[in-house]
């Protein structure tokens, strides 16, 4: 029996074949890794015409209705975790697509938030590189006890860094438009009676919500403004829930004293973009979920939908 065509996209660890046991569907299937991103569709189309199976890592590659208009050869396409709106569910149906997710590891994306905000605080990135020049002691660090930390979204992540922040002696304060007092009682954080008090009171703000129509925009140079000028902003959620350009405008005029980002609206980040230059924005390239633990899940879990499509019973598929 001819085997199935299989294509993992943006292996930009070069981790993929490695990390799980593809030889537990070497029978049926041929598996290959494309190592680089590909932006352009024409080429992208090129490399997995031939592809029964596609395996994507989060958002980095795009399935809409007119890539997979020029797939007729895709029966399974397989994203690495349970949300991924980048993926055109409807359209994927329509052709007789099935979408599959997997799980994770679930603490990477907690525990590179609060490394960003102790990279902030205290200069870690500056001292750095001022001692590969030569220097010493070159900036006065920020404490975080005694601080008030924002938490915007208390669901598993934002719970995560809340604690965190009690751990470090932080008074922490949260909000998002659907958290009630019951939960915020329940992680044992104040529920501000506002986003807008929320940033005014915040030494530091970390976001933790879904992008939504509701999310989309939500802090703006109005709200960017009404935070301290020695507060904090950092975002390891999705770059469209900051203004983009409001922020680079805050990070050049001092409204805040800097922020953390891990997330970016275009990714991979061109070179020429104002984000690679502030020198007060600590930049990650969208690593929250690049961890070995995160990796072993995605791929594991990935192999488990490759036999559970195979054997005609499909496993956490999305809609």
């Amino acid at each position: 029996m001819k085997k199935l065509r299989c294509a993992i996209l943006d292996d930009y660890q070069q981790v993929a074949l490695n990390i799980a046991d593809w030889s537990q569907i070497s029978d049926k299937v041929e598996v290959k890794s494309i190592e680089r991103h590909i932006d352009q569709p024409e080429e992208l189309i090129e490399q997995i015409a031939d592809c029964d199976i596609v395996v994507i890592m989060r958002e980095r590659t795009p399935f809409r209705e007119s890539l997979l208009a020029q797939l007729p050869q895709l029966k399974l396409l397989i994203t690495t975790g349970m949300r991924n709106p980048s993926i055109d569910t409807a359209a994927a149906a329509s052709r007789g697509i099935t979408v599959c997710g997997t799980g994770g590891a679930g603490n990477a994306t907690a525990e590179l938030t609060w490394s960003l905000i102790l990279g902030l605080a205290r200069n870690i990135v500056q001292e750095h590189n001022a001692i590969r020049n030569g220097q010493w002691q070159s900036t006065l660090g920020t404490d975080l006890y005694g601080k008030t930390l924002g938490v915007l979204g208390l669901g598993k992540l934002g719970s995560k860094i809340a604690k965190f922040g009690q751990a470090f002696g932080m008074d922490v304060i949260a909000w998002s438009e659907n958290l009630t007092k019951e939960r915020a009682d329940e992680i044992g954080v104040r529920l501000a009676d506002s986003k807008e008090e929320l940033l005014e009171r915040s030494d530091f703000v970390s976001i933790h919500l879904v992008l939504s129509d509701r999310t989309r925009g939500l802090i703006g140079a109005e709200e960017l403004k009404r935070m301290r000028a020695s507060a904090y902003l950092i975002n390891t959620s999705r770059a469209p829930i900051v203004n983009q350009t409001a922020l680079a405008e805050a990070l050049q005029n001092g409204w805040i004293a800097g922020a953390a980002v891990d997330v970016f609206e275009q990714e991979p980040l061109p070179k020429d973009d104002i984000y690679r230059t502030l020198p007060n924005l600590l930049t990650t390239p969208h690593i929250g979920y690049v961890s070995r633990a995160n990796y072993e899940a995605f791929y594991r879990d990935a192999i488990e939908d490759i036999e559970a499509f195979l054997s005609g019973s499909p496993v956490r598929t999305l809609s």
